[in-house]
């Protein structure tokens, strides 16, 4: 499984609970056991913890895979495109001296 799809899984796992947490509650609010003030809060309250934990998330897998990336000596890509630059020039340069 590529590290692109355990993202997208645990993503949808996030998406999944949340809805789960919303019918919670509005089962909550039905049955009176909180009133809808209490219930949007309380939802409210859950998202914002959610989306706080999505962003801590996405920085440890951007983290994670730069830290991946420097451990395999992965060029970035502005080496990569410093190293094209170059090769660009070394190849203007033959064509100049193959005339």
């Amino acid at each position: 499984m590529s590290l692109s799809e355990v993202v997208q899984k645990a993503l949808m796992a996030g998406l999944g609970m949340q809805e789960k947490a919303k019918e919670f509650v509005d089962e909550l609010v039905k049955k009176g056991e909180l009133s809808e003030m209490q219930g949007a809060k309380l939802i409210k309250e859950w998202s914002e913890k959610a989306s706080a934990s999505k962003d801590e998330f996405d920085k440890s897998i951007k983290d994670l895979v730069n830290k991946a990336v420097e451990m395999i000596n992965f060029p970035t890509r502005k080496e990569f495109d410093e190293l094209n630059k170059k090769v660009e020039s070394l190849a203007e340069t033959v064509k100049h001296l193959e005339k």
